[in-house]
């Protein structure tokens, strides 16, 4: 069994009352699993801070799983409280990882600095924000995906950092 175990989460309160097709999860879902990764668990969850914290807290503190990415909820709209809820959780931010996908995006789009990205540890589990739409969020984990294995391996202490002899 793979133990590179994720989740994908989806908000909005479109797809979750069943009005509106979700592609930015599975997109996403593909993504992960042709890079290794097992992906355990999928969900569409309405744009709502308590659902979306619970669900993280789930992905977390039960299922123990090693990432979990979250598409959708990163706008400027009033129900797009995915950054709130994921820092509400995190115990650690990992601000190079957001960063990095709103440099990506700026190349693309000069709105790509109006995502509010967010990514942080929670115990042993990695979570990233990417943007709602199939395209920004195909791209912004794309430029990130390549780091992702290192980084969840060093947080769960089966590589090391650089310098370090497990590297």
């Amino acid at each position: 069994m793979n133990d590179y175990t994720a989740a994908v989460l989806t908000m909005s309160d479109k797809g979750a009352a069943g009005f509106r097709e979700d592609t930015s999860g599975p997109a996403l879902k593909q993504m992960l699993e042709d890079a290794g990764w097992n992906v355990v668990h999928t969900a569409v969850l309405p744009d709502d801070y308590l659902t979306i914290r619970s669900a993280l807290l789930r992905c977390c503190d039960e299922q123990k799983l090693w990432l979990v990415v979250t598409t959708g909820g990163t706008g400027f709209s009033k129900r797009d409280v995915t950054p709130e809820a994921t820092m509400s959780v995190v115990e650690r931010s990992t601000p190079g990882i957001p960063e990095a996908m709103r440099a990506e995006s700026m190349r693309i789009t000069p709105r790509g600095c109006l995502s509010r990205e967010a990514a942080g540890i929670r115990g042993n589990t990695l979570i990233v924000n990417c943007p709602g739409s199939e395209k920004a969020a195909k791209e912004c984990l794309g430029a990130v995906l390549p780091a992702l294995k290192h980084g969840v391996e060093i947080l769960r202490g089966t590589a090391g950092e650089c310098g370090d002899p497990r590297h």
